[in-house]
């Protein structure tokens, strides 16, 4: 299809990261590594508090959801990704390419909400740790779960809503790896402002939002922390937020940098090296960072693994 030839389109073209052929081989390596272990680690990190009695907590409740989202929104995009890598035809339908955008966008959204929700998870347990249980009770828990994926789902139905009003297309070539909205826009020949300024107060709400409630709940817990008399409470307390701050900075830093700014300011090419880290690296680092740093998940696999090794044992 040739640009500025306003029509329908069926189908589009992903051009991926790279057209350079000698680099096929080792991006399709590289991005099936990062994939495997993605889903054994996140599929890991959901196995292990869910069979571990000891991390039946509100913390890792949480955080077998964040690796449950981090293991899907992964998913619908980087199969496809590697199925373009190395097949000629780079094509995606239309209804394959809405869909993929509407779940990326409703697990990218729930997962900003739900960093979110764990923040003050981290607050109550530490600035009001004898009422934690009472606070953070399992209905409650439900509840916010619950909401993370509610906003994701209605701001992703939103966008694609507005989406599917676009009935021409001045190309079918999309400059991304897969169909995400910004590059999406750039191709509508239909008037796209309202999709645009709602892409951008919505982005920025949910950020802001967000942000405010991570940075209010940190300034407490930190205050909190600077009180305590016993130093091994004080570095206890911080290794306990040091993975989540982690996660929050790399995650919140990509988002605000791809879709917060206006778009007349946009490179698609810098975007999409950015965001290669929240949809591809961070859903791989997300359950290292929190394994790694974290003694109860790494004692809880110790003795998974030694029970298996145990069971495996034949009784003489």
């Amino acid at each position: 299809m040739v640009d500025g030839n306003c029509t329908p389109v069926t189908y589009f073209i992903l051009v991926g990261l790279s057209d350079i052929p000698d680099l096929r081989v080792f991006l399709f390596l590289f991005f099936l590594l990062i994939y495997g272990i993605t889903v054994m680690c996140n599929l890991g990190m959901i196995a292990v508090i869910q069979i571990s009695s000891q991390l039946h907590t509100p913390m890792y409740f949480f955080l077998s959801h964040l690796s449950f989202v981090d293991f899907c929104y992964s998913t619908i995009i980087v199969p496809k990704m590697l199925d373009n890598i190395i097949n000629k035809e780079k094509t995606i339908s239309f209804l394959a390419c809405m869909l993929q955008f509407y779940f990326f966008c409703t697990y990218a959204i729930t997962e900003v909400i739900l960093l979110a929700v764990m923040a003050y998870d981290r607050f109550v347990a530490i600035c009001k740790p004898l009422l934690y249980m009472v606070i953070m009770s399992q209905k409650l828990c439900v509840q916010l779960v619950s909401g993370c994926y509610l906003c994701g789902t209605v701001c992703s139905l939103i966008h694609l809503c507005l989406a599917l009003e676009i009935s021409s297309y001045q190309s079918n070539v999309i400059n991304h790896f897969f169909c995400d909205l910004p590059p999406l826009l750039s191709l509508a020949c239909n008037d796209v402002s309202v999709n645009e300024l709602l892409l951008y107060i919505l982005a920025s709400f949910n950020e802001i939002s967000t942000i405010v409630v991570i940075l209010t709940s940190y300034l407490f817990i930190v205050v909190t922390i600077l009180r305590m008399r016993s130093a091994e409470g004080q570095r206890k307390a911080f290794s306990t937020c040091a993975s989540h701050l982690t996660a929050i900075i790399v995650f919140h830093g990509t988002i605000l940098f791809i879709y917060c700014r206006p778009s007349s300011s946009n490179s698609m090419d810098t975007d999409k090296v950015a965001t290669v880290f929240y949809t591809i690296v961070i859903p791989m680092l997300n359950p290292l960072i929190y394994s790694l740093r974290n003694k109860d998940v790494k004692e809880a696999l110790r003795k998974m693994v030694e029970f298996n090794l145990l069971s495996k044992v034949p009784f003489s």
